[in-house]
């Protein structure tokens, strides 16, 4: 039998040793070569505003005419405004306010929603597009944006903590309002064309709905003027727009007090245009 001295034989367990370490470290149960997912970014906001301060008193009072003039408790009550019920206001916060005066009624409303993406692949922001890209596709509207991933919540049905899911709400809303599943025209279509009798003078092509610039990353006017056949002249003007992952929607209405009467819809435009780039840069301070 061949002698092996101690320290030999010791050197050699050694060697043994380390080498049944490194095979288990670059052995079978090794990841090297995998794939790394990455947590898609957080949105950039975190939390939302107070919905009830968000519209200055002095755009107020140019919004909701007949307000000011109004004895200084129910101003008050006016210009205060009225919170929207919602289970998370972490997630969507609102308020609406009215006003009656002798000519018409104005009404307001803003709605403010953070979304938050449950899918760690998909960022705060593409959810939040999805949402947006959902309201733009209910208001007979298109763009170039491509709708987000599915939403994660949906799936779940888990959520922003309302009793369902916000876009699925305000579409049904704006399909309710319109009275019609059928396209509103939009300004890249140049409006309606279908050369009807009397197509020349109506709302719909003096005043479209149509996809909005520069304001906020994507954004929409829907215009909804009176139903045909109501006898109440009753016109609403919807601008939505996106700004990182929260979506904004502003709704400005006015309904005359005498039927005969037709309420300016491009003053209405206007003025929901200008409020919702307030908001905007609101947001973005």
């Amino acid at each position: 039998m061949a002698y092996v001295p101690g320290v030999a034989l010791l050197a050699a367990l050694v060697v043994g040793c380390s080498a049944g370490a490194d095979g288990n470290a670059n052995g079978a149960d090794s990841k090297a070569g995998s794939p790394t997912v990455t947590p898609a970014p957080p949105g950039k906001y975190l939390t939302l505003p107070a919905p009830c301060r968000a519209v200055p008193r002095s755009t107020l009072k140019d919004l909701l005419p007949g307000a000011a003039e109004l004895p200084g408790d129910q101003q008050d009550k006016v210009f205060r405004g009225s919170a929207a019920v919602t289970y998370d206001t972490d997630r969507k916060v609102g308020c609406s306010w009215k006003s009656d005066a002798p000519s018409a009624t104005r009404s307001l409303s803003v709605d403010f929603e953070r979304v938050v993406s449950y899918d760690p692949a998909v960022s705060d922001d593409d959810r939040a597009d999805t949402v947006y890209a959902k309201k733009e596709k209910a208001a007979g509207l298109s763009s170039s944006a491509t709708p987000g991933p599915p939403d994660e919540n949906d799936k779940k049905g888990e959520g922003s903590g309302t009793a369902e899911d916000p876009a699925d709400a305000d579409a049904d809303t704006d399909a309710d309002a319109t009275g019609s599943a059928e396209p509103l025209p939009s300004e890249s279509s140049g409006g309606s064309t279908d050369g009807t009798p009397g197509s020349s003078s109506s709302p719909e092509e003096a005043l479209p709905s149509r996809i909005l610039d520069n304001l906020g990353d994507a954004a929409f006017l829907q215009d909804l003027p009176k139903q045909a056949g109501s006898p109440a002249q009753h016109h609403t003007v919807s601008v939505v727009f996106r700004t990182s992952n929260v979506v904004v929607t502003v709704r400005y209405a006015e309904q005359p007090a005498l039927i005969t009467q037709v309420p300016d819809g491009r003053e209405l435009q206007e003025k929901a245009q200008a409020l919702a780039r307030k908001l905007a840069e609101t947001l973005s301070e």
